[in-house]
């Protein structure tokens, strides 16, 4: 995984309508067979070559909660980061991420709810510049008073 910006914590009074952070991490077949282990989900579109040849993707593809994954992974890592609690998310799927292919996940900044701690993300993955994930978070931010 290649992340661009550190790991940590950005709690909520520092948080600004517009940041972005983001990671990029090449999807391997180790990794699409991990997921289906541990998600149990063994659709054979994600795991078996003949049968994936003969469906709409003609090929293998990762399954689309893998993809979904690195979006948590740079909530829960980069913005708003460690302590941060999903409360909700939406997500398309545009396009299929296959073995081999380099995902960059990107989540900005749409809009704050100090009171609340509340923050609306934008969130979309991308393989070589095209959208293939998009969506929105809200999140509970961690904040420098309870830390």
């Amino acid at each position: 995984m290649l992340d661009n910006m550190p790991r940590g914590t950005i709690v909520i009074e520092d948080l600004e309508v517009g940041m972005t952070r983001e990671l990029t991490k090449l999807v391997t077949d180790h990794d699409i067979e991990l997921f289906a282990e541990v998600s149990t989900d063994r659709n054979p579109v994600h795991l078996d070559d003949a049968y994936a040849m003969d469906t709409i993707f003609g090929g293998r593809i990762a399954h689309g909660m893998l993809t979904a994954g690195l979006i948590s992974a740079v909530i829960g890592e980069q913005l708003p980061g460690h302590g941060t609690v999903y409360l909700g998310q939406s997500l398309k799927f545009l396009a299929p991420v296959r073995p081999g292919d380099r995902v960059r996940a990107v989540v900005t900044v749409l809009s704050i709810d100090y009171g609340k701690r509340r923050v609306q993300l934008e969130t979309r993955c991308e393989v070589d510049g095209k959208p293939v994930l998009t969506g929105e978070a809200t999140v509970l931010a961690p904040s420098a008073k309870f830390d």
